[in-house]
């Protein structure tokens, strides 16, 4: 069968629609009008014979046809783009596009107002993160590199540990004023009031651990407050509300200046690990190296 350049074309085009949200911004970015790319979009939606975006004046949005042929196509594009990457060289070039899955407690708690650092360095580079509890499918998604907390149960993508992050237990100075300071794990169990975070994947409450070398003990804590936010939990627990388990690369400033206590710091031998996850096997583009770099700099 004769190659459809015609095809890739429109397939391209469709894949710049998805990606922008509309027709306005899919112009833009590859520099033709809108009306070519709505023209493009019903040529392919010919050639196929069905329709795969339902338009209406304000937005965009793939038809159950559209998803299905979207998401058989996008590995391919995929394939395509880090092929022209090799061809031209650009493996050890930091530039192009750059779409980043990040988990919400890196994003909130650690990377804020780091990013346009990071863009300072390569001027040649553009940053798309997306941001929520679940990864998701990074094929269909179009998503470079995924930053998540622990393993992912049952996957078949590409793991890269970056880093293990500590654990530990700390209070507001005005929460130990009003409730006492607990002077060992156990005591939590003895009515302190507990912030707990739930497990994006179980959809339960994290267990709260106390590791001392290989020694670990787990204690049943008292908790009217269950969140799945980490900006609001820590937000909370500089408050006053209770205590509460984070990373110490969030809570070391707050620590310093004196807004948060940490109690069992002969207890804070807990490490949870910060991993990269990619949708090939395909030795990373420069691009998503630079960025994990740049991460794993920002959590040490």
């Amino acid at each position: 069968m004769p190659f459809d350049g015609r095809l890739l074309s429109g397939v391209s085009v469709l894949a710049a629609v998805v990606e922008g949200g509309s027709f306005a911004r899919a112009a833009d970015a590859l520099g033709i009008t809108t009306s070519g790319v709505s023209r493009a979009v019903s040529r392919l939606e010919a050639r196929i014979g069905a329709r795969l975006l339902d338009r209406t004046t304000r937005s965009v949005s793939l038809t159950d046809e559209g998803r299905r042929f979207y998401e058989q196509v996008k590995p391919s594009l995929a394939n395509i783009e880090d092929a022209a990457t090799i061809a031209s060289g650009s493996t050890n070039v930091v530039r192009g596009r750059l779409r980043v899955n990040i988990d919400p407690v890196v994003s909130q708690l650690i990377l804020p107002g780091r990013l346009g650092k990071f863009l300072d360095l390569y001027p040649d580079l553009s940053l798309d993160c997306v941001t929520r509890e679940q990864i998701g499918d990074l094929v269909a998604d179009g998503i470079d590199v995924a930053v998540r907390f622990g393993d992912l149960p049952d996957s078949s993508l590409i793991v890269r540990k970056l880093v293990d992050l500590q654990v530990i237990t700390v209070a507001a100075p005005s929460y130990l004023k009003r409730r006492g300071r607990p002077r060992t794990p156990s005591d939590l169990a003895a009515g302190h009031a507990c912030i707990d975070y739930r497990d994006p994947i179980t959809r339960q409450p994290f267990d709260w651990e106390f590791h001392k070398g290989r020694k670990i003990q787990t204690v049943k804590t008292k908790s009217r407050l269950l969140l799945g936010d980490a900006s609001t939990m820590l937000t909370e627990c500089l408050a006053g509300t209770g205590i509460a388990q984070v990373f110490t690369v969030v809570a070391k400033d707050h620590i310093k200046s004196g807004k948060l206590i940490e109690l069992f710091p002969d207890w804070a031998d807990e490490r949870f690990p910060l991993n990269a996850y990619y949708p090939s096997r395909h030795h990373p583009a420069a691009k998503v190296r630079a960025f994990v770099d740049y991460i794993v700099k920002a959590v040490r």
